[in-house]
């Protein structure tokens, strides 16, 4: 049987992990100059969220799901940090970022 906090758990990663696939199709560097502070900072931003998501399939595959979310929210939290910098475009009118 299956614990209601494991259920919980599984679900919270799936949902964690859609949100970050969907955020990272939604991303575009915002700095054109590829020689620029900004694009190399949004280089870094999408490495290590890139970096933490996949950490995060990892931690599933092993069954560890509290650290696979953790892994998640902080793949999230670069993406929507970048945001929040102006190092990406993204999409204003989504749920997935925390920006004006």
């Amino acid at each position: 049987m299956v614990e209601p906090m494991e259920t919980a758990a599984e679900q919270k990663l799936k949902k964690y992990l859609s949100m970050t696939d969907k955020a990272l199709t939604m991303v575009e560097i915002a700095a054109s100059d590829k020689k620029s502070q900004d694009y190399k900072a949004a280089i870094d931003f999408l490495g290590m969220a890139k970096n933490y998501l996949s950490d995060s399939r990892h931690f599933e595959r092993k069954g560890d799901l509290l650290t696979a979310i953790a892994a998640a929210s902080y793949a999230h939290a670069w993406l929507d940090a970048g945001a929040r910098l102006g190092l990406f475009k993204v999409d204003n009118s989504s749920d997935l970022f925390t920006v004006d």
